[in-house]
């Protein structure tokens, strides 16, 4: 009988099936792992405009959730996603304690596709000050960087190594800060930064972009290496070989969005 890892994900519910916890498990399913679900909020949208609505969960039922995935099932890894609230923050580093969690992924879901400004300024300052110290990895993009760092603007190759080594004196264990539309370059480059040396993970940009849910995605990818026993280096380099084979082969679910393809990596291989 096969018998496998498991990973959580405490993230959000996206309706479109793109992003959050859809996004989380059917990457942890391509990958081999058993997944489970803590979540925070339900995210819908309306049809033709896209506008989102959240519709957050009460944290006592949050918590309830963690206590039947950790102390009922047992996990390997796990993840966050979007929390929307400063006392929902708390709660999550409250478990991390509680059951001396490993393996922690937080993919620090602060600004939206398309948006530079932070979302939830208690609950960013909350992750900042909460999470970061208790992560193995932490996976920011440019934005979400720049605040984490408490520098004006990621926007350069250099800028990108500078705020990774902020990071990781600000407590972070590992660091992979994803560049990338938000580069002006022709690659889509990621850097990986452990403390000792620099992972630079750069393949040409992919057009049509239709990457909704790739964020998710790509720290889903990270969590699914480590709860089955993969290296840090290894799980964010096969992460990066994930989530660029689901961006070659995303589709359109509509006229407005387009969504990464999560079955590519294993019906096409890495590109």
């Amino acid at each position: 009988m096969t018998n496998l890892n498991k990973a959580l994900t405490i993230a959000g519910s996206d309706t479109s099936g793109g992003a959050g916890m859809q996004a989380d498990l059917k990457t942890m399913e391509e990958l081999g792992v058993f997944g489970m679900t803590a979540l925070t909020c339900i995210v819908t949208m309306h049809p033709t405009t896209w506008e989102h609505s959240v519709f957050p969960l009460p944290i006592d039922l949050v918590e309830k959730q963690l206590v039947t995935a950790i102390e009922g099932v047992g996990i390997n890894a796990m993840k966050t996603g979007m929390l929307g609230s400063a006392a929902l923050v708390e709660a999550v580093a409250a478990a991390i304690d509680k059951y001396a969690l490993q393996n922690v992924v937080i993919d620090p879901v602060m600004v939206c596709k398309g948006c530079d400004l932070i979302l939830v300024p208690d609950a960013a300052q909350a992750i900042k000050k909460l999470l970061l110290p208790r992560c193995d990895i932490i996976t920011p993009n440019t934005v979400e960087a720049a605040y984490l760092a408490d520098m004006p603007e990621v926007k350069t190759a250099v800028q990108i190594r500078e705020a990774a080594e902020r990071i990781l004196a600000a407590g972070a264990k590992n660091v992979v800060i994803k560049g990338g539309e938000r580069l002006a370059d022709d690659a889509a480059i990621d850097v990986f930064y452990d403390g000792k040396e620099f992972l630079e993970m750069a393949v040409p940009k992919i057009y049509p972009s239709y990457n909704h849910g790739a964020g998710c995605t790509f720290s889903a990818a990270i969590t699914a290496g480590l709860a089955n026993g993969m290296t840090m280096k290894e799980a964010v380099k096969q992460a990066k070989a994930f989530v660029t084979a689901a961006l070659r082969y995303g589709f359109p679910i509509n006229t407005i969005v387009g969504c990464t393809n999560h079955t590519a990596y294993k019906k096409y291989g890495a590109c």
